[in-house]
């Protein structure tokens, strides 16, 4: 038989467990559509609850979340403050542009820096200037090498926001890692935020599946617009179970995704200490001939620039996988 791949490509890639799959298959289902879709409901009324909001809404993917998430504080031809790097900046192909005619303005840097925010601020000046409507924060950051945003940084995003009137979006597709890496409640990143978007199809393993979390005026809001981007469905219940299975289940095992991307950094020279959470990113003079390379060898990363390697640990990687591939990154790295 041949050596099965260690797949460090992303967290995207797990495959339900068994435990995860006997619960999509007994899960009461109806039409979500019509509201009527039970398994769905408890997901939405229990991770409104996690984060202290008055409701949540299912949606199929993380970038649909964050479209919705975003559009209930910016409208057309307003605009919405990030880092370069955000994933709405970056990752999403101009979606919020695309389907709700709004701008964004970035800054460099660290994913939150109040200088920079407060320098880039635009208040309503009438027909002359766009005006800023929210900030938003990523948390875990993704293409910052899965780094948490320390609570008190988004505190300080929520004070500034709240005087001068604007929203604050976090983008948390990750921020289940942040709360294990941390022990910061998930309804203490709620309140800085008037919307979030929360994936479960990460860390997390379940097959599909993200919610906006927010408001009930919000969600309602965001109910419409899925529909309109063609996000309304059935008896979809059967993945909303994948979702709860994974608060049950699979929400304190990241401790150990979070141990081996430090043991992978490790052996690919990068300080340990520097890595929050399950991504390492790494500089290299060639990414792409180290993804080649390591490919040699059954492991999988990618290249995320002509110089940076990303790896990311998830719940199909085990503490032996891990040792396999480190193995293998510190004589190709050599």
């Amino acid at each position: 038989m041949s050596t099965p791949m260690v797949d460090l490509r992303s967290d995207t890639v797990t495959r339900p467990t068994e435990a995860m799959r006997a619960a999509m298959a007994s899960a009461e289902v109806g039409d979500d559509v019509y509201g009527e879709d039970p398994t769905v409901r408890a997901l939405e009324e229990r991770v409104a609850g996690l984060f202290g909001k008055e409701a949540a809404l299912f949606t199929p993917t993380g970038s649909m979340a964050n479209v919705l998430a975003v559009r209930t504080l910016v409208g057309v031809g307003e605009e919405v403050l990030c880092e370069s790097s955000a994933h709405i900046a970056r990752a999403e192909l101009g979606a919020h542009a695309a389907y709700t005619g709004l701008t964004m303005r970035t800054w460099v840097g660290r994913p939150v820096d109040l200088a920079q925010i407060e320098t880039m601020f635009a208040p309503d000046m009438g027909p002359f200037f766009v005006a800023t409507r929210a900030i938003s924060v990523e948390n875990t950051h993704n293409f910052g090498g899965g780094t948490v945003t320390p609570i008190e940084d988004l505190q300080a995003v929520r004070r500034f926001a709240d005087d001068r009137g604007v929203g604050v979006h976090v983008d948390g597709a990750r921020i289940w890692n942040a709360h294990v890496a941390t022990g910061t409640p998930l309804d203490a990143y709620g309140a800085c935020a008037d919307v979030l978007a929360v994936c479960l199809s990460k860390g997390l393993g379940a097959p599909v599946g993200s919610l906006v979390v927010g408001t009930a005026a919000a969600i309602e809001e965001s109910r419409v617009w899925r529909k309109r981007m063609g996000g309304g469905m059935r008896q979809v219940g059967i993945l909303a179970a994948a979702g709860l299975h994974a608060l049950d289940h699979h929400v304190e095992r990241l401790a150990e995704d979070h141990a081996n991307a430090r043991l992978l950094a490790e052996a690919c020279g990068v300080d340990p200490v520097s890595v929050h959470t399950n991504i390492v990113v790494v500089d290299v003079p060639d990414a792409p001939a180290v993804v080649a390379a390591v490919r040699e060898h059954d492991v999988l990363v990618s290249a995320v620039g002509p110089r940076a390697l990303r790896m990311v640990t998830h719940l199909d990687v085990s503490r032996d996988q891990a040792e396999t591939a480190a193995a293998v990154l510190r004589k190709v790295l050599r």
